[in-house]
Order: structure tokens, then C-alpha cells, then sequence
């Protein structure tokens, strides 16, 4: 395991002989509420869910690194967080790309559950109940390993 070194501790991987490539990673989750028409309307009191949750999702990716021990700070290039209510749910996507030594699926991963941690903190006095889940990546690109999709 590249996160541990021969004792067993954890460790930050060096990446400085990684050469810089282009590297895109989009993940996905969904919020489900009893809230979602309000959502999709704009009528929640607490304000604009789909705005708030958007502007979380995208300084959330910028902060992973001060969120998740291992991971490195990376220049992001860009960050897209689209919301979008169907039915009972919201969901959630976010793409990252930088041009850099290492991939940027914790910091998409990272954007999507703040992004729907934002939604839920904002319905919660509508559906105590909501829920987050089914977060993961479903596409990268970049690196060594190239191009994987779920």
C-alpha cells in the first residue's frame, strides 16, 4: 500500500517524479428529501439551497487537502458542481481538472458530500429525515492509469 511506509505508518506518497499530466475526475451522489419541491421552487426560508450548495461544493474541493490528512495540495483548474432536483432527490455532480502530479477524485468527492451536506443543513427544518448517499466517482482521467469509468 503506497499510504504506509515499511514500519506501517501512514504517509503522505511522493509524487515530485510523477510526471504533470492533465487529470479530470467527476463523482456523484444524491440527497433525498421530502423537500426537494421547495428546493426545486427556491421557496426554502433558509435561502437559494441549489446557489449555496453549488458555492459549498466548489470551496469545499479547493479545501481537501486540509480535510483529508493524506491527500496533496494541488493547483485546481477547475471545479463544476451542477445540482439538479428530480423527484424525491437532488443530485449531485462535480468535475475537477488540474494538470498535475497526482488525481483529483478526493477533492470531486470531497465537493459532491459538502455540496449535499449543504443541501441537507438547509431542508433540515422541512425533512429532518434527508439523507446523503451513494457518493463516489464514476469517471477519471490523467495519469498513470489513464481512463476509468464505473
Amino acid at each position: 500500500l503506497t499510504h504506509l511506509d515499511a514500519a506501517g505508518n501512514a504517509r503522505m506518497v511522493d509524487v515530485a517524479e510523477r510526471p504533470v499530466t492533465d487529470r479530470t475526475a467527476t463523482a456523484t451522489g444524491v440527497v433525498r428529501t421530502t423537500a426537494a419541491a421547495q428546493v426545486a421552487e427556491g421557496s426554502v426560508a433558509k435561502g437559494d439551497v441549489l446557489a449555496t450548495a453549488r458555492v459549498a461544493g466548489i470551496m469545499a474541493a479547493k479545501r481537501t487537502p486540509d480535510l483529508v490528512p493524506l491527500c496533496h495540495p494541488i493547483a485546481l483548474h477547475s471545479v463544476r458542481v451542477d445540482l439538479e432536483v428530480v423527484g424525491d432527490e437532488v443530485r449531485i455532480t462535480a468535475q475537477v481538472r488540474t494538470a498535475d502530479r497526482t488525481g483529483v477524485e478526493m477533492e470531486a468527492l470531497t465537493a459532491v458530500a459538502v455540496a449535499g451536506l449543504t443541501v441537507i443543513d438547509m431542508v433540515k427544518a422541512l425533512d429532518p429525515g434527508a439523507t446523503l448517499g451513494e457518493v463516489g466517482v464514476v469517471s477519471k482521467s490523467g495519469g498513470r492509469s489513464g481512463q476509468w469509468e464505473r
